[in-house]
């Protein structure tokens, strides 16, 4: 497993990030610690999860690995803030209060002391950015967080961030994690990603399987019925021609390669200047190892153009 700085900073992490979501959902606590294990086996320093994922089980249950591991330093653990986690008025959102409310929560969720990446989930229009960047600058200061970042926000939202953050000398969101994949590029080219390139911010995609449509187990003619996409209607949504052309392309690259549909798209990903750790998930093992299997892979120029024919986008506008 390779290792990237995230962004500008000095931080080393791996270049997959293991995503947490299923820990209580899709996989009991023995399931979630093998897969974290084997994960870290692999070469893997970098996982993910949040203060809401599955009420705080996901937390609970990486925690309880973490609290195994010999050397929490090796670590870097990124949680998130800002959905509802209760009915009260000040219970959701980026404001100082419900930041230093939930920080808490997630470090003794994590039994950790601190926070390697702390994120805000979503932008909280109701709430100043100048506070929540204040906020976070006294937890950096406190040693509770290492570094920072975003999730869901925009271009022009992260740039005003950043001007904040400069203007003030406050600490500034080092990553985004915006929601990204062959299937869903608008969210990210071109503005997210130049602004990322310019100024050395590191990108942790989430969802870059689009919730499974791209490990090939979807077909034009049937939907797995225990599937996501037999119930999600974003995800039914990708059953388009297009999508099955784009997903038939990977299949074609990847078998000159002996890889898989899976394993392509995440190469893909992987082959982007801008991309520093997508962001894999797994209810078992098996599909944890075959994301694993996808870290030596790059596509070729070549390649790269033809996904580019495929989703209609033009790749070439970071070299203009």
């Amino acid at each position: 497993m390779d290792y990237r700085f995230l962004g500008r900073t000095g931080l080393k992490v791996s270049q997959l990030c293991m995503g947490t979501q299923t820990f209580g959902w899709g996989a009991d606590e023995p399931a979630a610690h093998r897969m974290a294990s084997m994960f870290v086996d692999a070469g893997g320093n970098f996982l993910d999860t949040s203060n809401i994922y599955n009420e705080g089980q996901s937390e609970t249950m990486l925690g309880n690995w973490l609290s195994l591991q010999p050397d929490r330093s090796r670590l870097v653990i990124a949680t998130k803030v800002f959905f509802p986690v209760g009915d009260g008025p000040n219970d959701t959102g980026l404001t100082r209060k419900h930041i230093f409310t939930q920080v808490e929560g997630s470090l003794r969720r994590l039994q950790t002391d601190y926070i390697d990446l702390y994120q805000m989930h979503c932008w909280d229009a109701s709430t100043p950015l100048d506070e929540t960047l204040r906020a976070l600058d006294d937890l950096v200061r406190a040693g509770k967080v290492r570094y920072i970042g975003a999730s869901n926000h925009a271009a022009w939202l992260l740039t005003k961030a950043l001007w904040i953050s400069d203007k003030h000398s406050l600490a500034r969101y080092d990553c985004i994690q915006p929601h990204y994949n062959l299937l869903n590029r608008a969210e990210v080219e071109p503005d997210l990603a130049a602004l990322c390139l310019d100024q050395g911010i590191g990108m942790i995609p989430y969802s870059p399987l689009a919730g499974g449509f791209l490990t090939g187990k979807y077909t034009r003619e049937t939907v797995p019925p225990d599937s996501r996409g037999a119930q999600n209607e974003r995800i039914a949504g990708y059953r388009t021609e297009q999508n099955f052309r784009i997903v038939d392309a990977l299949h074609e690259m990847g078998e000159q390669r002996g890889a898989t549909v899976a394993q392509m798209a995440l190469a893909w990903l992987l082959t982007q200047p801008f991309v520093t750790a997508p962001i894999v998930g797994a209810n078992t093992v098996a599909q944890l190892e075959e994301s694993l299997g996808a870290v030596d892979l790059r596509l070729t120029e070549d390649e790269m153009l033809r996904l580019d024919e495929l989703t209609g986008v033009d790749r070439n506008w970071f070299r203009r």
